[in-house]
């Protein structure tokens, strides 16, 4: 092992205390050891038989694999386990396919636990050897069932290839019969492992490893290494790595050249040295698109170099000394501190000729430190460090001068996280001296905020989590002493990556990294205050990191300013909006705990980045300047201070000039122009939250004009911003009019209030439906001053957009926004019982702003988008919460009853239906109006039993967007009569409807009510005068009617009505025919007809004559043009009579049942039955079980021609003919 390899002093205890969190997971210990020796004992019972076989297997993976992150745990058991498998190996009875199996479980382990700790078990006395490669010989390398077999044995020889004992031994005299053709042990393995570097299953792995080890040895490498050498030198220069075959190649030769190298004593490998390393070049790895082939090519060439370079440790490098923890703490107190000395390295360590090939070596670990790919530029990263270990001072100073070299901006990104990582290695092993420190520190605090733009994106992520690497390895390696002068500028771009870096794995990085030079340094300022707030979990949340965590430390006034300056300089420019918004919340939060120097230098700053020619520049600063300068009327509102006095007169005018500018430059055109009116609007709002001094000023009125066109141009915007641009504009035109548009306090300009509702009431006629959206939210926003003398205008308006109109079905966006709109307003304006009409909500127009709700209760448009009327359906029950709850605090006189109950109907219907997330809603609005109680609403329906069925205790607890929770309380609100109707309508759509887990819980908990008033007729009776209620009022109105055509289906089939059949004629089974006659009257709708056709088999059980004229609507569908219509009614017939005996005369049983199974029910209408190709498809009527075989005559017929003639008269005759004569006799 090379002697840089080792580890420095206090590597050991530095280890144990970097694992200690790992160690103390959930696993402590390894508790299967009695399940796995079972599992173990029955591979012999096994390994026959398949499926046993796979279960075994199966169940051993699955223990192995939950100690893939603790893997040290199943050291104590390595032992047993493997000698348990290699017992059953050794045994010459084993069959083949019991050893594959062995081999397979020692392979589960070693992926486990890693092949490096299990080979040391193997067991490698000299009797093993020969069987052991005699086991290898016989493998086919071909055979990729048993690839785990041939890796394992791999491994074990390798393992052999240890014994201290010449191999020539195991060979007896070759010479004594030179007739014979026998190969020398040593022969025999390498032509093994050659031949297995060649394979492509992981077996390659393993034939490296073996060469590794077989190579080295004494006798062995004086016969076989510089063939070896030449063979894999050849190997590597005919095979090409544009082909499969060539790479995997390569592949094995690179891996077997590595190890070599690594493992072999440099006397013995420093000869081949030059020539591998020439050979290697030659090869262009550095070309290859394969990264497996660039990393090795690294890997070995570093090894060269280490082969090149005598193994030393340099004296010359920087010691720490102690890296304990405790005792570092103990010594960071002023009068305990100490500092190791540098040794000073003699003239002999230094003074010795560096071989040529080392110059090479390390310019190609150099270019490794800018391959594209992470796994490349470790290894170089790793290899840099080694090197310059044992290279004299001056030499290794100048690769570290190499290394900074990838810190130029001309670089790219690849090259700046290279660079990172070999600057903590090199920190790592005390090679980069503390004279360098004031360069490095300088480069790493640019890499912690490095972020470049590629298109729409950007990269660096990588570069800054490595740059938290390396302040992380440097708290490790260094005494406070030497990194005292950068500890503040360290501290400072540690805090702002934990808290400001876009990428989670950069926060946690650098809160790691500032944890852990809190705890070695011991000198960052704040530190622990700052660990235990801005925690590994804690800066998780990206909003909270800015938001929140971000204010704590600016309370720290050594953080303040330069999370400030970061947020100016890099993250309002930001590519990501998110990002740009955070921050600017961020600067807000911060402006308020350093005012002076935000008014001062940042808003100056931000002014001249607002008309940048770049967009996201622009956008970041624009809403930064926002929120600072409503930070800062914040805090002089605070001291009866106008926000003038923080602002200089060129603040005040830049801002001013921001929408004039932008005006001019044409800079709201476009796709840019979506995220400028954004930005504009948020700064209008601000600003005159703000009270900025512009009353009387033109500047109101451009931002009005800008307003309103954004509200009228929103169909042009890209619809996933078209929301928060509506939004943002509307509370800018709140904040504008509430400052800028009253004359005295509570007073509206007539002037504004003039021009701006009667412009606004005209835009909602707009046929852009967007326009509507846009200028209902606005009419909704305005203030009370505004609205007064003016209501009924408004609410009129606002209505008429919520009613649906052929013309305008499809905008149901803006009768949602119009129905806020209205809640809106009227919390608006409040409410006064006899006040007049046109000022407040009163006794006049309260009925009408309740029918304009509760008509859109019943929207169920759809179109493309699917169920767009639930948008109206949910905006209506959250505008009708709010009106009621409004006016039950106020006036509760204005609730009348009626409209109470219609309230409360409709809202239960929405509480059975199918959508879960309105389900959950209609819930949420039941419920809140059920236990309002400050005061109650007034004239609910059945409060009390209401509140006992669903009690204040329980509702907070449930899940109401679960059907399996939803659905079994609902359902309790059929025995209210009041609420049954709309109940059973939304259950019916909910019953009847698609989804799985909605279907079978709205169904159980149906079928559980019905169950429980089995035993009450009158209640029943009640219920199915609901139900069929329900069905006369929604006839022909296909979203409710297919699906109770279902539910209706269900209930006759779970016998809910079972307690009318024994009524001839009942009334309920009398009037059911008549619907589903009506409802399937000329229908070509399928789905309705196939339900129909089970609710009319159902129908069957009830007596009298409501019994023959379903059996004559079954037989007309047997003759229903459909060819799906007619196989269905002919499947659900021949099974209605298998179940009811009593419906055919037991004399022509046997012929009904051939008619109805034997009758080619898919034949087309023209058809004959006995033409070519009567069966569709070769298919001919099924049985409900099975179908005829193609190409078999039907069977007798009593009804052929019927069938083929229906919707002819003389067909329909001869049908009911038939009917009367079979069924009826």
């Amino acid at each position: 092992m090379a002697l840089s390899d080792l580890p420095v002093a206090g590597a050991a205890e530095e280890e144990a205390e970097g694992e200690a969190p790992a160690r103390g997971a959930a696993l402590e210990a390894f508790g299967e050891s009695a399940e796995i020796r079972a599992l173990l004992g029955r591979l012999r019972a096994v390994h026959g038989e398949r499926e046993a076989r796979e279960v075994v297997e199966e169940r051993f993976r699955v223990i192995m694999d939950k100690y893939q992150e603790q893997p040290h745990l199943l050291d104590p058991h390595l032992e047993w386990m493997m000698n348990s498998l290699l017992d059953v190996v050794r045994d010459k009875t084993s069959p083949a396919a019991l050893v594959h199996l062995a081999f397979k479980f020692l392979y589960i382990i070693t992926k486990v636990r890693g092949y490096k700790v299990f080979l040391r078990l193997f067991p490698h006395e000299v009797a093993d050897v020969l069987p052991v490669l005699d086991l290898c010989a016989v493998q086919s390398p071909t055979d990729h069932e048993t690839w785990e077999t041939r890796y394992m044995l791999l491994l074990w020889l390798s393992m052999t290839c240890l014994i201290p004992f010449d191999f020539s031994r195991f060979d007896g005299n070759l010479l004594a019969h030179p007739k014979e053709a026998r190969v020398s042990t040593m022969d025999r393995i390498l032509h093994i492992a050659q031949a297995y570097l060649a394979v492509s299953d992981k077996a390659r792995d393993a034939a490296a490893v073996l060469l590794s080890r077989f190579i080295t040895r004494p006798d062995v490498k004086q016969r076989k290494m510089a063939d070896f050498l030449d063979w894999s030198l050849c190997t590597l220069a005919r095979s090409s790595f544009q082909t499969m075959e060539g790479v995997i190649a390569m592949d094995g030769t690179l891996q077997a050249l590595a190890q070599i190298f690594k493992h072999g004593k440099r006397e013995d490998c420093l000869p081949y040295a030059s020539t591998v390393l020439q050979s290697l070049d030659s090869c262009r790895l550095p070309e290859s698109s394969q990264t497996l082939l660039r990393k090795l090519g690294v890997k070995l060439v570093q090894r060269l170099g280490l082969t090149f370079l005598r193994p030393k440790v340099a004296t010359w490098r920087y010691q720490r000394g102690c890296r304990s923890l405790a005792a570092n703490l103990q010594l960071c107190t002023p009068d305990r501190s100490e500092q190791k000395p540098l040794e000073v390295p003699s003239e002999s360590d230094e003074d010795y000729d560096v071989p040529d090939g080392v110059e090479s070596v390390i310019e190609q670990l150099l270019v490794g430190l800018k391959d594209k790919d992470t796994v490349v530029r470790w290894s170089a990263a790793k290899g840099i460090g080694r090197m310059a270990g044992r290279l004299p001072r001056a030499l290794a100073d100048d690769v570290v001068g190499s290394v900074l070299d990838c810190f130029s901006f001309q670089e790219t990104d690849k090259a700046w996280h290279g660079g990172c990582l070999a600057l903590a290695e090199l920190g790592r092993r005390g090679l980069l001296l503390p004279s360098r420190l004031e360069e490095v520190v300088a480069v790493i605090l640019k890499a912690l905020t490095y972020d470049e733009k590629r298109g729409a994106c950007s990269v660096g992520a990588n570069v800054r989590d490595a740059a938290c690497y390396v302040c992380w390895a440097f708290a490790r390696a260094y005494e406070p002493q030497e990194l005292k002068p950068f500890v503040t500028a360290i501290a400072r771009a540690l805090v702002i990556a934990a808290v400001f870096d876009r990428d989670v794995n950069c926060r946690r990085a650098a809160s790691a990294a500032f944890q852990e030079n809190v705890g070695r340094q011991g000198a960052f300022p704040h530190g622990i205050d700052i660990v235990t707030t801005a925690d590994y979990f804690a800066v998780g949340n990206r909003a909270n990191c800015f938001l929140v965590i971000s204010v704590f430390i600016a309370g720290f006034p050594e953080y303040t300013q330069p999370m400030i300056d970061h947020l100016v300089a890099m993250k309002i420019c930001h590519w990501d909006g998110d990002i740009r918004e955070l921050s600017a919340k961020a600067l807000h939060n911060l402006a308020q705990l350093a005012p002076e120097y935000s008014a001062t230098q940042g808003l100056p700053a931000l002014l001249s980045m607002a008309l940048s020619s770049d967009l996201h520049t622009r956008h970041g600063a624009i809403l930064a300047c926002a929120e600072i300068t409503y930070a800062l009327f914040k805090l002089a509102a605070q001291r009866d201070r106008p926000v003038t006095d923080y602002l200089e007169e060129k603040v005040v005018q830049g801002l001013r000039q921001i929408h004039q500018q932008l005006c001019e430059r044409q800079l709201y055109r476009g796709l840019g122009g979506e995220l400028m009116r954004q930005a504009v609007c948020v700064l209008v709002e601000k600003l005159s939250l703000s009270r900025m001094p512009f009353r009387g000023d033109s500047v109101v009125g451009d931002w009005q004009w800008l307003i309103d066109d954004t509200l009228r141009s929103l169909h042009l915007v890209s619809s996933h911003a078209r929301q928060q641009i509506k939004d943002t504009a509307v509370a800018a035109l709140a904040a504008l009019c509430c400052e800028y548009y009253v004359k005295e306090p509570g007073e509206a300009c007539p002037a504004a209030q003039e021009e701006l509702i009667p412009r606004y009431l005209a835009e909602l006629q707009s046929p852009e439906e967007m326009a509507r959206c846009g200028f209902s939210s606005a009419l909704g926003a305005l203030p009370g001053f505004l609205l007064r003398g003016r209501l009924q205008q408004v609410l009129a308006g606002l209505t008429a957009v919520t009613r649906s109109s052929p013309k305008d079905a499809s905008f149901a966006e803006a009768r949602r926004d119009g129905l806020k709109a209205i809640a809106r307003v009227c919390q608006t304006v409040g409410v006064k019982a006899e006040g007049p009409p046109e000022d407040a909500v009163c006794t006049e127009n309260v009925a009408q702003v309740y029918a304009a709700l509760l008509d859109c209760m019943g929207d169920y448009t759809t179109d493309s988008r699917g169920d767009v009327g639930s948008w109206v359906r949910e905006a209506a029950m959250t505008s009708l919460m709010d009106l009621t709850l409004l006016l039950a605090q106020t006036q509760p006189m204005l609730i009348d009853a009626y409209v109470c109950e219609r309230l409360m109907c409709c809202v239960a219907q929405q509480a059975s239906e199918k959508i879960d997330r309105f389900r959950a809603h209609a819930c949420h609005v039941l419920v809140t109006l059920l236990h309002f109680d400050s005061p109650p609403v007034p004239h609910v329906p059945h409060r009390e039993e209401l509140e006992r069925l669903l009690p204040r205790s329980d509702v907070a607890s449930v899940n109401w967007s679960a059907p399996s929770q939803a659905f079994p309380r609902i359902t309790q609100l059929l025995g209210l009569p009041t609420y049954r109707y709309h109940v059973l309508l939304g259950l019916a759509v909910s019953v009847g409807g698609l989804t799985e887990s909605t279907v079978r819980h709205s169904t159980q908990s149906l079928l559980e009510h019905m169950k429980g008033i089995q035993e009450d007729p009158q209640a029943l009776w009640s219920f199915s005068e609901t139900l069929l209620q329900v069905f006369e009022d929604n006839l022909l109105n296909d979203r409710v009617s297919v699906s109770l055509l279902k539910m209706l289906d269900q209930v006759l089939a779970n016998g809910c009505f079972d307690i009318f059949t024994a009524e001839e004629n009942h009334p309920f089974c009398v009037r059911l025919l008549a619907l589903c006659k009506e409802e399937i009257k000329k229908s070509k709708d399928v789905q309705k007809l196939l339900s129909s056709i089970a609710v009319l088999c159902g129908m069957v059980p009830f007596c009298g004559d409501v019994r023959k004229k379903v059996l004559l609507q079954l037989f007309l569908l047997l003759g229903h043009p459909f060819p799906v219509i007619r196989k269905t009614t002919a499947s659900q017939v021949y099974e209605m009579v298998l179940t009811y005996t009593d419906v055919v005369a037991v004399d022509v049983l046997d012929e009904v049942m051939a008619v109805l199974s034997d009758t080619a029910c898919l034949v087309p209408v023209e058809a004959s039955p006995g033409s070519p190709g009567a069966c569709a498809a070769g298919r001919s009527c099924p049985q409900p079980s099975a179908a005829c075989p193609p190409g078999t005559a039907p069977g007798p017929k009593l009804l052929p021609d019927v069938l083929l003639t229906s919707g002819r008269a003389g067909g329909l005759a001869a049908l009911s003919a038939s009917v009367e004569q079979m069924c009826f006799p």
